[in-house]
């Protein structure tokens, strides 16, 4: 696997990476798709079950279908690429993942700062009073009720038609003009206002890589593209960035 050797110098000089990364790093850990198929759900679009409206008329059909894909996600774990992001963020002083996912394996493979988008799924929320809870139990099929307050329980997740969470937004956007290596990693770069972020890095005067298993619309316009598997394509890099700093 060749990089560049423009690549291996920004980084050596590196003090703020950040990195996007988006469903094909999750893919190579088992994640099922947002549309993955299973028993009643196959008669249903995502479309219709992801959104609030839906939530409010019927909240235990559509928390039903979240403790499915909390199930089915249940054994899934880190792969090669989200243990090396884990490792990287030790080798430079400011390192930052922005993330489309909402699996949580970015903690769970040892990321600390890690921003989410889109939410995470193995958090919930009360619609009333805000209060969070990072613990639910999957075998659950009934919507649950606030301890506090008695309001209905949400999974924390951007649904369709509404906004991403304006601080972690705009925090993204911060991290990726302050850039001086900016990584896009297994996202198609077609779903925004996630896809700006390597745009803003390259504007800000970024190095921008793409790492993904093939081209995206984006690719031309960026400094540097490696076609892989992010899992084997980051484990490579890790090994030539340790090399290069003990040099």
């Amino acid at each position: 696997m060749k990089f560049s050797k423009e690549l291996i110098n920004r980084l050596a000089e590196a003090k703020s990476v950040s990195v996007l990364t988006g469903a094909g790093v999750s893919a190579e850990s088992g994640v099922p798709t947002f549309r993955d198929k299973g028993g009643i759900w196959e008669k249903f679009r995502p479309e219709d079950l992801a959104n609030f409206d839906a939530f409010i008329n019927d909240p235990d059909f559509v928390w039903n279908w979240y403790q499915h894909r909390r199930e089915v996600m249940r054994d899934v774990k880190p792969n090669p690429g989200h243990l090396a992001l884990a490792e990287m963020e030790e080798m430079f002083p400011n390192f930052t993942v922005i993330t489309q996912n909402i699996d949580n394996l970015h903690f769970r493979a040892g990321s600390k700062n890690v921003t989410e988008l889109h939410g995470n799924i193995e958090r919930s929320f009360c619609l009333k009073c805000r209060t969070f809870y990072n613990e639910i139990d999957v075998t659950e099929k009934k919507v649950l009720r606030c301890e506090k307050c008695g309001g209905l329980i949400r999974p924390d997740v951007v649904w369709f038609g509404e906004m991403l969470p304006e601080k972690a937004l705009m925090y993204a956007e911060e991290c990726a003009a302050a850039s001086d290596v900016f990584f896009s990693i297994g996202t198609s770069a077609e779903v925004y206002p996630a896809a700006l972020m390597p745009l803003i890095a390259k504007r800000a005067g970024a190095y921008v890589v793409e790492i993904n298993t093939k081209p995206t619309v984006m690719s031309a316009d960026l400094d540097e593209v490696i076609q892989g598997k992010s899992g084997e394509v980051l484990s490579e890099l890790i090994k030539l960035i340790r090399a290069n700093k003990n040099n």
